[in-house]
């Protein structure tokens, strides 16, 4: 079999890719070892994140620090043991996170943001899926004071230089959106212009869906088995091997499995997360994904119930499952909403590819002909999917990118 293109990769980002490029007239093979969307794009917040314009950064401030290095957070926790293969990549993630590099970043990576719901929309609307995403946005709700007054002070900014929308919210401005919170607040900040999904596996199968009406395939097989060849590069896949003129990488946080090999040290690490449903009690209703600021979780509505996220576990990709954090938060956010019994046998884990400058890789491999990187978007994969999916699309084919500058994304910025 020859294919003009292979896709390695079959979370959003990898789909999407493949959506776009079989759109565009090119025959595409997408390959995975498991299913479309069973890794990290099967379990996430459900946000398409049009604020997100500042990527989640290594925090600063020395209160946070302290209180992180005591590792007994919801939001953040570590393996001790991961530390020292980790300590270069966090070190520079520290770096990239002081204030004026952030700053720097984000106008880096505003553009991509600024295109994530529109794009989505128009894979949704292409692929019969425009149910699963609502536009109902999101909300951060606070405990403290402090803390509310220092999160209107970045939004307002966020506002002003990027054009996003939120609405500041006191107390009963909180409970009209959410009246089933159990707690009472001090206010919240509900972003308007955001999106949801219900079901973020069942959006990434509908866009698999359209690719395969579009005519791609999709065939089972093993990264490790690509190499290269004369005319292009091979793969071995259930079917056989397939011949390919280019290969797009958008393996998420296993990319350095073909990377590595082919001698490129990217600084690829991972931010491991948990999750959880639940059966709401009674006839309580959470309308929209909401964050717990001051505890550090997040209760977002799906098909399947109500699903409790946690934030980032700092370990090595491999490692067995720790869900520390998730224990931690559940008896929290049932004091927050009314959590019925759990509804998954067991907390579900993902991979979250990071880079330290916190932007993902997309573009051209630097010392490979017909070799494409589509990979380290951290906390923004769902986001991020179809707008680097496009991007990448008409550069593999040679048209002028119409949404975004590729060029912060490079893999030879590093």
């Amino acid at each position: 079999m020859r294919k003009d293109v292979v896709v390695l990769g079959a979370g959003i980002v990898g789909v999407s890719i493949a959506v776009h490029l079989q759109k565009r007239g090119r025959s595409v093979l997408l390959v995975d070892k498991r299913k479309p969307g069973e890794e990290t794009s099967f379990g996430n917040a459900g946000l398409i994140q049009r604020e997100g314009v500042y990527p989640y950064g290594f925090p600063h401030d020395f209160g946070a620090l302290l209180r992180y290095a005591l590792n007994n957070t919801i939001d953040a926790s570590y393996h001790w043991n991961a530390l020292p293969k980790l300590a270069p990549f966090l070190w520079q993630y520290w770096m990239h996170s002081r204030p004026a590099q952030h700053m720097a970043i984000a106008r880096l990576y505003a553009p991509l943001i600024e295109h994530s719901v529109t794009e989505h929309m128009a894979l949704a609307e292409e692929s019969g899926s425009t149910h699963l995403i609502r536009p109902t946005g999101w909300m951060k709700v606070f405990r403290d004071q402090k803390s509310m007054d220092e999160e209107l002070t970045d939004a307002e900014e966020v506002k002003r230089d990027f054009g996003v929308n939120f609405n500041a919210l006191n107390m009963l401005g909180v409970a009209e959106l959410e009246p089933h919170l159990k707690v009472q607040t001090k206010g919240g900040i509900h972003w308007t212009d955001p999106a949801s999904v219900s079901d973020p596996h069942m959006l990434t199968m509908g866009y698999v869906g359209l690719f395969e009406r579009l005519g791609g395939e999709l065939a089972a097989g093993d990264a490790k088995t690509l190499e290269e060849t004369p005319n292009g590069w091979r793969i071995q896949t259930e079917n056989g091997p397939v011949e390919a003129g280019a290969v797009v990488v958008a393996l998420g946080a296993w990319a350095d499995v073909v990377t590595t090999k082919l001698g490129y040290n990217l600084p690829l690490a991972v931010k491991r997360g948990y999750h959880m449903h639940y059966k709401p009690e009674g006839n309580a209703v959470l309308n929209r994904p909401t964050l717990d600021f001051d505890r550090g979780y997040f209760l977002a509505p799906m098909s399947k119930g109500i699903r409790l996220t946690t934030g980032a576990e700092f370990a090595l990709r491999d490692a067995p499952k720790t869900p520390v954090q998730l224990n931690r938060a559940e008896p929290i956010a049932r004091e927050f909403f009314p959590l019925g019994e759990r509804v998954d046998p067991e907390p579900w884990m993902g991979m979250r590819p990071c880079t330290p400058d916190m932007m993902p890789i997309i573009g051209p491999a630097p010392r490979h002909k017909n070799l494409w990187f589509g990979f380290g978007h951290a906390h923004h994969g769902l986001t991020l999917g179809p707008v680097t999916g496009r991007l990448l699309a008409e550069m593999i084919t040679g048209e002028e990118p119409t949404v975004v500058d590729p060029k912060p994304y490079r893999a030879d910025r590093f």
